[in-house]
């Protein structure tokens, strides 16, 4: 499963894990991603979407 979202476009975003003694890892931090059917051009299809998106509305849930 692809972890962006097909609504607002968000995907992972990267940066470092520093410790105590200030030494630096890479990490990553990924988006909370839900497949769900959506109503997408009239049509119910399933698509990845964050859970804000969900949240918030802009994703119409099929009766």
């Amino acid at each position: 499963m692809s972890k962006k979202c097909e609504i607002c476009g968000k995907s992972r975003v990267f940066g470092s894990s520093i410790t105590f003694s200030h030494k630096k890892g890479n990490r990553s931090w990924a988006p909370n991603i839900r497949k769900v059917k959506a109503v997408v051009d009239g049509r119910t299809k399933k698509i990845n979407v964050c859970t804000r998106c969900l949240r918030s509305g802009k994703v119409v849930r099929p009766q």
